[in-house]
């Protein structure tokens, strides 16, 4: 059914479908450094992405083992930026997601060098292998990050914990 469909009409469809997702996590990062962080809201987003991997059960979007080693090394290189820019803070004894500056710049550098390699690619790369390298890129990109968020959250976690538990000294 999609080899049907003209290369061009699906790059164009998923440049604008990437930039509608990068939009849309851009905006549920900024609300989320509003409310508290927790575990769960660390460990669910890798989760609901792996659904994503049951696209490689069609041939469509198979990808050759190199090519999972190329789009999984370009993914951890990329969640190193992520994790530089990610922090957390303690606000009212909750830990909360601290809002960095450059945070929405990196996303929109990332989101622009992900197009505009998708865009290059596109003319020697079967768009759907394409679209499987990319989210194997995301994916590896994304766990990376996440498991990052979720060691540091769990250590300020912790010395919250040991911090409310001592008990105060009083001197005379």
């Amino acid at each position: 059914m999609l080899e049907q469909i003209p290369s061009q009409w699906l790059v164009i469809g998923s440049t604008i479908v990437a930039i509608v997702m990068g939009t849309l996590v851009m905006t549920v990062r900024a609300r989320s450094a509003k409310k508290p962080a927790s575990a769960k809201k660390i460990i669910l987003p890798p989760l609901f992405m792996s659904t994503g991997a049951l696209m490689f059960v069609f041939e469509y979007f198979r990808v050759a083992p190199i090519q999972i080693v190329e789009a999984f090394s370009v993914g951890l290189l990329f969640s190193i930026v992520l994790i530089w820019t990610s922090r957390f803070e303690v606000k009212d004894g909750d830990i909360y997601l601290k809002q960095s500056k450059a945070f929405v710049f990196i996303l929109v550098g990332l989101l622009i060098v992900r197009l505009i390699a998708k865009i290059i690619l596109s003319s020697t790369i079967h768009i759907g292998e394409l679209s499987g390298m990319f989210w194997i890129l995301a994916f590896g990109m994304i766990v990376p990050w996440r498991i990052a968020m979720f060691v540091q959250y769990k250590k300020l976690e912790k010395t919250i914990v040991t911090n409310s538990t001592q008990k105060p000294t009083f001197t005379s």
